[in-house]
């Protein structure tokens, strides 16, 4: 579980300092699908390198499972974060269970040598994605949807109660965004990890998600289930534009 206290977040910049978003105070829960979203710029991304620790927070305190961030090392967070990001992994003659293994490296010390569970832990988390027939496969002969299936096993491996993934579903098509959220909600059960994503995927967010945070310019971050932030009118707002309607019943986008 992660907690979140009072949180501030932004950047400091040569004009100063740069509040993003504040005073958040929430609960990411283990077992649920957790999707952020929002406009372009709005901070999503800030949010999640303030929860992954890549940087800290103006204000606040997150905690991970009780434990404050700002008090843990960098071994200990890879042993209470996996992090999967949006960009793409530039390696070459590399195999799919080779980069995979590496998400036992908090484990196995400096030789990275693996036993005999680390490899039973590294196969369990190639079939969890269902990637088992590309063990062999060098990573850079993958489409984008296996690459992502292959990134979210290494996270699995590395057993971490937290997984935060930054635009999952970025760069597939439509029917791999709609197998990877459902993996991913999937695992969420299986596992009861804390899995937290951000997405522009709206419509699938609203469909698969089992809570949202819409983050918007100069608003606290509205956080609820789909219906409940739908109910609100809170999505009916963020969507007003010319030309779009959303239908709060169904919970569906529809262009005019």
């Amino acid at each position: 579980m992660i907690t979140l206290s009072s949180l501030t977040i932004g950047y400091h910049s040569k004009n100063g300092c740069k509040t993003v978003a504040e005073r958040i105070t929430a609960v990411i829960r283990p077992g649920e699908l957790t999707c952020l979203i929002g406009p372009n710029g709005v901070g999503k991304s800030t949010l999640l390198r303030t929860l992954s620790a890549f940087q800290p927070p103006l204000s606040g305190e997150i905690a991970v499972n009780g434990q404050p961030l700002a008090s843990l090392t960098d071994r200990q967070l890879s042993r209470l974060i996996g992090i999967v990001l949006t960009s793409k992994p530039d390696i070459q003659n590399m195999s799919v269970y080779e980069l995979v293994s590496l998400g036992r490296s908090p484990y196995t010390g400096f030789w990275g040598k693996l036993s005999a569970q680390d490899k039973e832990i590294v196969d369990e988390s190639i079939r969890m994605v269902g990637i088992k027939h590309l063990r062999e496969r060098m990573v850079q002969t993958l489409s984008d949807g296996e690459r992502q299936k292959m990134m979210i096993a290494k996270a699995l491996a590395q057993q971490t109660p937290v997984i935060f993934l930054d635009e999952p579903t970025a760069f597939l098509d439509y029917p791999s965004k709609v197998e990877m959220l459902q993996l991913l909600h999937r695992l969420s059960r299986e596992t009861q990890k804390t899995i937290f994503l951000s997405t522009h995927d709206l419509e699938l967010a609203l469909q698969i998600a089992d809570t949202l945070w819409l983050m918007q310019p100069q608003q606290p971050v509205a956080i609820g289930s789909p219906q409940a932030l739908a109910d609100s009118g809170q999505l009916g707002a963020f969507l007003s534009k010319p030309g779009i309607r959303f239908d709060k019943k169904t919970l569906t986008i529809h262009v005019e």
